[in-house]
């Protein structure tokens, strides 16, 4: 078993320097890039963060999670793929748990990581307009009253 955790590990180093190690960049990018768009539709939609909600809201626990694999499935794939075709090229075999934990880590990972933070980092920042976009307005109707009355 030991073995087995060792070539598994000595796998994953190869691959930083090896074929393809453009989509070690690439793909968490796209992941992310979908994260941060469905992070701001939650926020707009007044939704809790993600990741949060998935350990804590049972009732919508598989619906965010089929959610979730909707707007990572094309990514999660061509890691696959991807990774596949390194293994046969690298090792002339291909290990599949191997080729689902890499692209657990290139793909939802990021996901999974990023859709929350963004999402509270929208909420916030449109707490804070609507605070100021508030204090400009009484400060109007404060001065308003003054100058008229």
């Amino acid at each position: 078993m030991e073995d087995y955790f060792l070539r598994v590990w000595n796998n994953l180093g190869v691959r930083v320097s090896g074929p393809f190690s453009l989509r070690l960049f690439l793909q968490p990018t796209m992941a992310t890039i979908f994260a941060i768009r469905d992070g701001l539709k939650d926020a707009k939609t007044d939704r809790p963060p993600y990741f949060y909600s998935v350990f804590t809201d049972p009732v919508r626990r598989r619906t965010m999670l089929h959610e979730g694999w909707q707007a990572v499935a094309r990514v999660f794939i061509l890691a696959i793929i991807l990774d596949a075709t390194f293994q046969l090229i690298m090792f002339r075999w291909v290990y599949p748990v191997e080729v689902v934990l890499v692209a657990f880590l290139l793909a939802f990972l990021p996901y999974l990581l990023i859709r929350g933070p963004v999402n509270r980092i929208a909420r916030s920042v449109a707490r804070r307009s609507v605070q100021r976009v508030s204090i400009v307005i009484v400060g109007t109707l404060c001065l308003g009253s003054m100058v008229g009355g």
